[in-house]
């Protein structure tokens, strides 16, 4: 999708921090980092948000998973712990339409946090 943000900066269109790629995610530096350490994770194929996402999508799903995992291996906090959230919608503040995952951690998280 040429108009959407996150695509272009998957792209390389857009620059970005990049910590981990592989054939379906993208996970790259927070420019509004919310903790130390403030990752994205979101898939190469536009997908707008969990509602969207299908059947055939079951395997990008997964994959962001393991991405977020490994972006937490990366950033040292597997020990330490981290948080992963998704917003979906405007209620949840979604602000950009391109499903994604945030991978916090490097510091104790408050509880309201996220």
């Amino acid at each position: 999708m040429n108009d959407c943000l996150f695509c272009r900066i998957a792209a390389g269109e857009i620059p970005s921090t990049v910590v981990y790629e592989d054939e379906m995610t993208f996970a790259f530096r927070d420019i509004a980092p919310q903790a130390p350490k403030h990752v994205l994770v979101i898939p190469k194929k536009h997908v707008a948000d969990w509602y969207e996402a299908r059947k055939e999508d079951d395997a990008l799903l997964s994959g962001m998973m393991r991405a977020a995992a490994k972006v937490a291996e990366l950033e040292g906090l597997t020990e330490s712990g981290f948080r992963v959230i998704s917003n979906t919608g405007a209620d949840a503040r979604q602000t950009v339409k391109h499903l994604h995952m945030h991978v916090l951690g490097g510091a104790e998280l408050t509880e309201k946090m996220g």
